[in-house]
């Protein structure tokens, strides 16, 4: 026990109050068993569409290490001009939403917009993992991206979401997203980074 709690005479904590808060870690190998778990639920869902960054996996990182390996490589590349990435992206900064050895979900900032992008995906795009919906991850995790996004001097990040995504408006409304329209079914939302 604590001093400060043996003091206040009281019982120590659960362990899971100890335990740090999910934070967001660069793609890395240590997570691969709990990234093919999250894969498998995300194909399983049937409420939902399997997310592009599911079907952008390269298929050998599913049951090889060292594909798996190579897989991280890549993500963490799409971060330069020069990385590689698929045809008409733009750089991107991967991040993995992680409790300990447990990934929960994935955010995306890409660094800067196409014409595309401007209309539908914007700068920011997020899921989380079937498993660890409605407990408040999604928006943590926007919120902890922010800083990157005004790191790489974007002020206002440009969101959207399907008009009948009410889970993801709620997300981008808490973090202070100015609903600014539609377009194509999908609504945009300006959101500042700082």
């Amino acid at each position: 026990m604590t001093a400060a709690v043996t003091a206040a005479g009281g019982t120590p904590p659960p362990a899971a109050a100890l335990r740090p808060a999910p934070a967001l870690v660069d793609p890395t190998a240590r997570l691969r068993r709990s990234f093919l778990a999250a894969v498998a639920e995300y194909r399983a869902d049937p409420g939902r569409p399997v997310p592009w960054f599911v079907t952008d996996v390269d298929p050998p990182a599913l049951t090889d290490a060292a594909a798996f390996d190579a897989y991280v490589t890549r993500l963490l590349a799409e971060r330069t001009e020069a990385g590689a990435r698929p045809d008409a992206a733009v750089p991107m900064t991967t991040l993995w939403w992680a409790d300990g050895d447990d990934l929960l979900g994935r955010i995306a900032v890409r660094h800067r917009l196409t014409p595309r992008l401007a209309r539908i995906g914007g700068h920011i795009g997020y899921d989380v993992r079937p498993g660890a919906r409605r407990r408040g991850h999604a928006t943590a995790m926007l919120a902890a991206a922010l800083p990157v996004a005004a790191a790489l001097g974007i002020a206002e990040a440009l969101l959207t979401c399907d008009e009948t995504n009410t889970a993801s408006r709620q997300v981008i409304e808490a973090n202070g997203g100015r609903l600014t329209g539609s377009d194509a079914g999908k609504l945009r939302y300006l959101l500042p980074t700082a």
